[in-house]
């Protein structure tokens, strides 16, 4: 008997999955099955994972938009300590939701877990003081090859919860806030460019 339950075409663009695992707890606490290859087929996702990433942030970490250009991966995600909110945003050639973005609270609490195909840009904010992040790749990690998308950028118009500030026509952190406290993004990620860049 399967071990997860799956949301497919999550906000309406095919592809993308939200998956449940099921958690079996009791007075001593819990146990889960984070991943079975042989469940994940079983829902007609047949991918091959190849390596396993984990990343620590603190509250008001945005990481994002990114995707790799030449050598582009389906990543599985989830977050074993904390709540962030995860981001995936159609770039696939001809999709007909080209642009669209969806996004879910992962958390320590739900245990939910978020697969993004090939051809998407991803992001994600942390809203717990802590969070640790976790998520398998289809192809291992490739230097040179990332690529992204500001963060902020209106034609893709992400609700990112919590966040307060207003756009000032680039991808600069400066002037937003979490709760009171300006939010940390990487030098690079504030240099991105909108998704109009990616059109020709």
């Amino acid at each position: 008997m399967g071990q997860i339950s799956v949301e497919k075409n999550a906000g309406g663009i095919e592809g993308l999955c939200v998956i449940t695992p099921t958690v079996h707890g009791d007075s001593r606490g819990y146990f889960v099955e984070t991943y079975s290859q042989r469940d994940m087929e079983e829902a007609g996702l047949n991918i091959t994972f190849v390596q396993d990433n984990q990343s620590g942030s603190s509250k008001g970490v945005l990481r994002g938009l990114h995707f790799q250009k030449q050598y582009p991966q389906t990543k599985l995600v989830r977050v074993i300590k904390g709540r962030v909110f995860d981001v995936a945003v159609d770039l696939r050639s001809g999709s007909s939701t080209y642009g669209k973005w969806f996004g879910i609270e992962l958390s320590e609490e739900n245990k939910k877990q978020f697969l993004i195909p090939k051809g998407f840009a991803h992001g994600f904010f942390v809203l717990s003081d802590m969070a640790e992040f976790c998520y398998k790749c289809d192809d291992f990690y490739h230097p040179n090859d990332e690529g992204g998308l500001a963060w902020n950028d209106p034609e893709i118009g992400i609700t990112w919860p919590g966040l307060q500030g207003e756009y000032n026509g680039t991808a600069s952190a400066e002037g937003y806030t979490l709760d009171g406290q300006p939010i940390i993004l990487s030098e690079k990620d504030q240099k991105w460019s909108g998704i109009s860049s990616l059109k020709k």
